[in-house]
């Protein structure tokens, strides 16, 4: 049984619906026929993907509310009668992170507390995905993959706030939980592209934006090493983990989601095959930035444990996520219908 058979008609909860990776879900799970409520801010891009692809239109409820107001939260996941939720309403960006770390914290710590105490007083939840990342581990800039047993300790307030997030699910796992049928686990995905991300601070939007004014693409440090993977790889492994984990709970745990070795390669590398595939004599540049706020300059995932207990492999190779990349964006500057492109990926990365 693929997830599109598993999740139709199904009940399912989203947080952070609308923005990049949310959408990319919704819109796998309108093709599921999946009755799916969203609970978010307003899409915190303009433009936004969320509005695009006119997401709203084929779910159950859409609800624009903040993740911090606990009996908002309540109200929502007790009338949505959810039987799976999946959170992934964050403040996800490192730098953003630096300039207001308080919302940060706000967002991602008592975020992931609210929505388990949503979820504890909710008696249809079976099944919950509380995505964070791969910076949740202490980086030694190790050569090797992390794996889900090392340390957690992020080392800005982004990073640290998604380690943080961890063991708050954690901990109510095991203070309200044990005695219940709800799977509950925590996925930490590398770096993500595709089509529709117009975040600040990130390669592969800066790469489409310096297409469009016809300019060369700036890149800020073409030698740091990213688990990068198409947004469809965490998405569909996230849904795969709570479809196997509401069929037998014990599947429930902590799960690395990342490309193969093969495939974590440096922003050089990746910007070479962006130029590759947009063509139109595209090229880029070295600016090195001064006084530049940290960031890890190598991180890899070992992802044994998922490939293990759920037979998961990563579908797409860095050279294909890219090239699906680029096709949608240059269908969107030509103002073609991208949720026909977002429909044919969708199909094509499943089947």
């Amino acid at each position: 049984m693929n997830i599109l058979d598993f999740y139709k008609n199904k009940r399912v909860f989203i947080t952070g619906h609308t923005g990049f990776k949310g959408s990319w879900m919704c819109k796998v799970l309108e093709l599921a026929g999946a009755k799916v409520t969203g609970y978010s801010l307003k899409a915190p891009t303009n433009p936004s993907l969320f509005d695009i692809a006119d997401i709203e239109k084929n779910m159950e409820k859409s609800i624009i509310a903040d993740i911090r107001d606990l009996n908002k939260l309540k109200q929502a996941v007790f009338e949505a009668q959810p039987e799976i939720v999946i959170h992934m309403a964050a403040q996800p960006i490192v730098r953003e992170s630096y300039k207001d770390p308080v919302f940060t914290y706000e967002t991602n710590v008592m975020g992931t507390v609210n929505i388990l105490e949503a979820i504890r007083n909710c008696s249809t939840v079976k099944s919950v995905v509380n995505v964070t990342t791969d910076k949740v581990y202490r980086n030694n800039e190790w050569e090797w993959g992390y794996r889900e047993i090392d340390a957690l300790d992020g080392f800005d307030p982004y990073s640290n706030s998604k380690s943080c997030s961890e063991l708050v699910t954690s901990s109510y796992k095991k203070s309200f939980f044990v005695d219940r049928d709800v799977a509950i686990s925590t996925c930490r995905a590398g770096n993500v592209i595709g089509g529709g991300d117009f975040a600040k601070d990130r390669i592969i939007p800066d790469c489409v934006r310096a297409m469009e004014r016809n300019e060369e693409i700036i890149v800020r440090n073409p030698f740091s090493t990213r688990p990068y993977q198409h947004v469809l790889e965490p998405v569909c492994t996230y849904l795969l983990l709570a479809q196997k984990q509401y069929e037998d709970n014990s599947l429930a745990g902590e799960y690395n989601v990342g490309p193969d070795d093969q495939d974590c390669v440096n922003t050089g590398t990746l910007v070479d095959l962006f130029c590759k595939y947009w063509g139109e004599k595209a090229k880029w540049k070295n600016v090195s930035e001064k006084n530049a706020p940290h960031e890890a300059n190598f991180l890899k995932l070992d992802c044994s444990k998922i490939k293990s207990k759920l037979n998961w492999h990563s579908r797409w190779h860095i050279s294909e996520a890219i090239e699906k990349t680029v096709e949608w964006n240059k269908k969107y500057i030509k103002k073609e219908d991208v949720s026909v492109v977002m429909r044919n990926q969708i199909k094509e990365y499943i089947n």
